[in-house]
């Protein structure tokens, strides 16, 4: 029999710090090896705008309620629902009410750990 030795980690999300990204978007992220699972908080009104990137994306809207535009599809999704997000397909988010996703990526965003997110750093209204 293999015997393996592996750290595992036990992470809190009172404990992770809460980055408030700019006035409509706060973020809490960890990262994994190859994940990375960020849980944002999204005032009403609050929008990320078109982007897209290499990671495969699943997000889970805990509460409230989100509109995806992926691709040029939309999709409202509420609490308890998930959407995936293919690698690369442009997407944006609108809040329609105060929402709480958490969202998990594969592979790690390494964008967002370089600081290359400046997408999510300034407040952006729908036209």
């Amino acid at each position: 029999m293999i015997e393996y030795r592996v750290i595992v980690n036990l992470y809190n999300w009172t404990e992770i710090p809460e980055e408030q990204l700019n006035p409509m978007i706060s973020r809490q992220m960890i990262h994994t090896e190859t994940m990375t699972v960020a849980r944002l908080r999204l005032r009403k009104g609050a929008l990320v705008p078109l982007h897209n990137h290499i990671n495969e994306q699943i997000s889970m809207v805990e509460r409230g309620k989100l509109r995806f535009v992926i691709a040029g599809e939309e999709r409202i999704v509420t609490g308890g629902q998930i959407v995936a997000i293919p690698a690369n397909a442009p997407h944006l988010v609108e809040a329609l009410e105060e929402s709480l996703a958490t969202d998990l990526f594969s592979p790690i965003r390494e964008d967002w750990i370089r600081g290359d997110d400046a997408y999510l750093r300034a407040p952006v209204n729908l036209p």
